[in-house]
């Protein structure tokens, strides 16, 4: 694979036998964003977990403090009052059974997050197929699917995202953008990382952090030392 000069220095500047310690890495993940866009800066997560058993599952929902940088599109299934709270609270689409067709026939994906009053759920279940796959079906874990939407919503807006693991046992989260500064990525990056470690499964055994990484959208990984991990 043909590698830019710009990526060639980003590799220039990481040695790829060291695990960092989070500090270092956080640093090292804003000299290595060298791109003329504003790179998202992601962390890479593995875990000790098997994802095909219903007990070992990680998925949850946190709050970064800084929010991840990127203006978040929110669609809200609701009726009636509930609607009217969500267009109140800012959902950039709001509606029921008639969004049915648009998503399944026309592949209107154009929102970020799905929420869900539970009486809609029948109807959401239909889209299963297609929201499933890109990570968009609501979830009562991830607190999507609530009957307070407006409070939803604003959580979403300010910044709450949701983890998930993979089918190779790894979340994938952004943390923010370079333009934040090691303070602030610090600080979501502690708070991602606090609320994987609270929700590990009793089932887990050994190793809950098995590898932990971050990169920038057009920049090389950086590997964190897990051990330097704490869920402080």
């Amino acid at each position: 694979m043909f590698r830019g000069k710009k990526y060639k220095e980003s590799v220039a500047l990481i040695d790829k036998t060291t695990l960092y310690e989070p500090s270092e890495a956080i640093d090292l993940v804003g000299k290595t964003a060298k791109a003329k866009f504003d790179e998202t800066i992601e962390a890479h997560i593995r875990l000790g977990v098997d994802s095909r058993h219903a007990d070992q599952q990680v998925r949850g929902a946190v709050i970064l403090p800084h929010g991840t940088g990127k203006k978040v599109r929110v669609l809200v299934f609701a009726k009636g009052d509930k609607a009217t709270e969500a267009q109140n609270a800012g959902a950039d689409f709001v509606g029921a059974e008639e969004l049915i067709p648009k998503i399944q026939n026309e592949n209107w994906f154009e929102y970020d997050v799905v929420v869900a009053t539970p009486d809609m759920m029948g109807v959401v279940g239909r889209l299963g197929k297609v929201l499933g796959p890109k990570g968009l079906m609501p979830s009562p874990k991830a607190g999507t699917v609530t009957m307070d939407v407006a409070k939803a919503v604003a959580d979403i807006k300010s910044g709450k995202i949701e983890y998930r693991l993979d089918k190779t046992n790894i979340i994938h989260c952004p943390i923010g953008k370079a333009s934040f500064g090691k303070e602030k990525l610090t600080e979501n990056f502690n708070s991602l990382l606090s609320a994987i470690i609270k929700a590990k499964p009793a089932a887990a055994k050994g190793q809950y952090l098995r590898s932990v990484s971050i990169s920038s959208t057009m920049g090389p990984g950086i590997k964190i030392n897990p051990s330097k991990i704490s869920d402080k």
